[in-house]
């Protein structure tokens, strides 16, 4: 449902050569299914928020930050997962983050209380970031031609895959309440699945390792973070405590530390390093134009499945299980859109991406169309065409808004400028939790149907901008530009 980390390395061949080994078919499934419990572990955790309110009495803005806190630390680290391992090795790196994901995995599942379930998860987030970049990397160094083509396919199928499986896997295990532990399976399934993993990994994945390493840009990392976390906090936090002084102090110390990040990445860049977020690359105008409208796109996403798992759980009384099924048919039409949207893209360019919009708008308007109007006698067979128009629709406008994105990238920052969309998006992903999140939190509280109306209706504006602001975006079919389609990185939605 969500597009997942492109390639983070700067090339096949700055990291492999004619003596490594080669992945066997064996160890690209292996290395799949290692990526397949951090994309799925996003999702799952939708459905299982009102069982968390329930048994650990965890307000509106502490389910906001399960959600946020995993996205903060994902979206923050997972450049330099990427560089930690082509310095130090991509299996050495895949092995020790999917043990720390196992282990912050028994931890969400046994958290006694939602503060610690905060905390385990920002942690379970960072562990995802610095495992999904391994695995794209090996594939670009111990694969190549047709095999290397269609392990990559692989890995978007998986993705799409593990959205669907996250949805579904999360109603089953909360409904299912085995033992009467209620939310926690959906944490400690990754425990026995995991441990296969990391045992097959360590056989029949071969060590590979950049021959050279982009340098590691600790400060550029430290400050993005605080920057995010400066942000983040106050807005899931401040409208339940009533703006207390601290949200305002954060909030005012945001614009502080975006100058000072800013500052700093410049510096890096002009000794010849290169940054998390690197200056020269943010001027180009498809990768500025294309993120700015990127990062609140993925907002209202983020929102959205948020906002979509309270309003069927706690509003219409659905139980988990059939609110992940609510959902499939807007996973189902995202996946389905995401394998043949990259031919449609290449043929119509930036009006494809245009269209998507329109189809994504009728989706989300004709869903708070049957919210408003039958609520609280909604079925859910009636939400499946809206939520699939709206699935339809996001998969055009995510793979078209990647394509602008990184259309003028110059090839030796490919690996680079994918790092900076997917940072951006899964930052995307956490404020739109905590801004619209919070938006839905408060109202729902007179009116669930209205709260739902007003958060669904704020990202219908949007993607109305998106939709206006697509003439602003390069043209990007294969008969405009082809040079730079062929030099483009590939990207995996």
């Amino acid at each position: 449902m969500t597009s997942t980390a492109p390639r983070l390395t700067h090339s096949a061949s700055s990291s492999s050569s004619n003596t490594q080994p080669q992945l066997s078919p064996l160890g690209v499934f292996v290395l799949l299914m290692g990526a397949f419990l951090p994309i799925a572990d996003f999702f799952i955790v939708n459905v299982a928020l009102p069982s968390i309110s329930d048994t650990l009495h965890a307000s509106g803005p502490a389910l906001e930050l399960v959600v946020a806190a995993y996205g903060i630390a994902y979206a923050s680290l997972l450049v330099l997962g990427g560089r930690l391992g082509d310095r130090f090795g991509r299996r050495r790196m895949f092995l020790a983050a999917l043990g720390a994901f196992v282990v912050m995995s028994l931890a969400c599942g046994l958290a006694p209380d939602i503060g610690t379930l905060v905390a385990t998860r920002l942690l379970q987030g960072a562990a995802a970031a610095l495992l999904v970049p391994q695995v794209l990397a090996t594939f670009h160094a111990s694969l190549s031609g047709e095999r290397k083509v269609r392990a990559l396919a692989m890995y978007g199928a998986v993705s799409g895959l593990a959205a669907v499986f996250g949805q579904l896997a999360g109603g089953f295990l909360v409904t299912a309440d085995v033992g009467g532990t209620h939310w926690r399976p959906i944490f400690l399934i990754n425990i026995p699945v995991g441990a296969l993993v990391l045992v097959a990994a360590s056989r029949l994945v071969p060590a590979t390792r950049s021959q050279h390493a982009v340098t590691i840009d600790f400060p550029g990392t430290v400050l993005f973070a605080a920057t995010l976390t400066a942000l983040l906090i106050p807005l899931t936090q401040g409208p339940s405590l009533g703006w207390p002084a601290w949200t305002w102090i954060l909030l005012l110390a945001v614009p502080v530390l975006g100058v000072l990040t800013y500052t700093v990445e410049s510096r890096t860049e002009r000794s010849g390093g290169v940054p998390l977020l690197p200056p020269s690359l943010l001027r180009l105008p498809s990768v500025w134009r294309g993120l700015s409208i990127l990062l609140p796109f993925a907002g209202g996403f983020g929102a959205f499945m948020f906002v979509f798992a309270l309003t069927v759980q706690n509003g219409l009384h659905v139980d988990a299980l059939h609110s992940g099924l609510a959902i499939l048919p807007m996973a189902l039409l995202f996946l389905l859109g995401s394998l043949v949207s990259p031919k449609i893209i290449a043929r119509y360019g930036r009006g494809a991406l245009a269209a998507g919009a329109v189809i994504q708008i009728l989706g989300l308007g004709s869903l708070i169309a049957v919210m408003t109007s039958q609520w609280p006698n909604v079925g859910l067979a009636e939400l499946a065409i809206p939520l699939a128009l709206a699935g339809a629709g996001q998969s055009l406008v995510f793979t078209g808004l990647f394509r602008a994105v990184l259309v003028d990238c110059p090839p030796h920052h490919g690996g680079v400028g994918g790092g900076v969309l997917i940072t951006i998006q899964q930052s995307g992903l956490a404020l739109g939790v905590a801004t619209l999140g919070s938006l839905f939190v408060a109202m729902a509280k007179s009116s669930v149907p209205h709260a739902f109306a007003v958060a669904i209706g704020a990202q219908i504006g949007v993607v109305v901008l998106l939709a206006l602001g697509t003439r602003g975006l390069p043209k990007f079919t294969n008969s405009d530009n082809p040079k730079s389609l062929a030099a483009a990185p590939v990207v995996e939605v």
